[in-house]
């Protein structure tokens, strides 16, 4: 009688744990694929976005937060298709589910793009011009313009530059544009912290990417550069947020919002120091903690 009851007990530990398992396993398919068509990456874009309407005191747009969405999702994607080749090396997972659902890719972009821009226009003009940047800076990114020049994705350091100028644009304008009466000072404020943290974030997944990239001629900060002094970069940027700091408390801005922003700055240094390793090879972790940042700052802000 004991035997069968204690048999009985295993059986229903073995389901429990049968059924957590397959759990764990579609969780993670699940997660898999929002990191590789950057939905995962869009949704932390939205929250990005939103973070930054409450450092100007105005209530958020919800045709704003959803044009946002659409847009990182969409230029990403682009993104994606064009360098599958480098991809195959750096990241043959992300590769391999593009390939697999690359017809519905293409054309998910193409209506997400043009979503992006309808409601980007329900607010202004200007809107719109903020939305159609990503896509103009990243066809004069791809393309030679001349024989005797090369592009400027050759370029080291121009990737990471129009990146960071294309998140900021968006982050730190879309809020202006509905704000109001907004001191420059304040602006400018938003601007190079979303600017700064993206120019980081770049160049760490540059870090990861070292390999592939070396392999394809591509002369990325980290290529140039290596590890230590990479690293050594890396710090010195983020570093630039104490000065950041000192002139946003004295000029008197974001309030009780500070601790949030102090938590931004103290959460990159982790980050750089975990993930600017020689011989590290992160896996999701890293979409994780640098990507989705903005997925655990906002409610950080939303609680204060």
């Amino acid at each position: 009688m004991e035997l069968s009851h204690g048999y009985a007990e295993h059986l229903k530990h073995k389901r429990v744990m049968d059924m957590l398992n397959s759990f764990s396993g579609l969780a993670g398919a699940v997660f898999a694929f929002m990191v590789s068509t950057s939905l995962f990456l869009a949704a932390s874009g939205v929250f990005k976005l939103y973070l930054s309407f409450i450092l100007y005191g105005v209530e958020p747009r919800w045709n704003l937060l959803a044009a946002t969405f659409l847009l990182v999702f969409s230029v990403y994607g682009i993104n994606k298709l064009t360098d599958m080749e480098e991809d195959e090396i750096n990241n043959p997972e992300r590769v391999g589910y593009i390939k697999r659902i690359e017809g519905i890719f293409r054309h998910a972009i193409l209506v997400s793009l043009l979503l992006a821009v309808f409601l980007s226009a329900l607010t202004s003009l200007w809107a719109v011009l903020v939305v159609l940047f990503p896509i103009a800076a990243g066809v004069l990114y791809s393309i030679r313009l001349s024989p005797n020049y090369p592009r400027l994705k050759d370029v080291t350091g121009v990737k990471n530059t129009i990146i960071a100028t294309t998140w900021a644009n968006g982050t730190a304008f879309l809020p202006y544009l509905v704000a109001g009466n907004v001191a420059l000072s304040k602006v400018a404020l938003i601007y190079y912290f979303f600017f700064m943290k993206s120019m980081i974030n770049t160049i760490l997944f540059d870090v990861r990417d070292i390999e592939g990239d070396r392999v394809n001629g591509i002369r990325t900060i980290p290529v140039k550069l290596g590890f230590r002094k990479s690293k050594a970069l890396l710090i010195a940027l983020n570093s630039t947020f104490l000065l950041w700091l000192a002139l946003a408390y004295h000029l008197g801005y974001f309030g009780r919002y500070l601790p949030v922003l102090v938590f931004s700055i103290l959460n990159g240094y982790a980050y750089i120091l975990h993930f600017a390793r020689e011989g590290y090879k992160p896996g999701k972790s890293l979409d994780v903690w640098v990507d989705g940042e903005w997925l655990y700052t906002l409610p950080l802000a939303l609680i204060m």
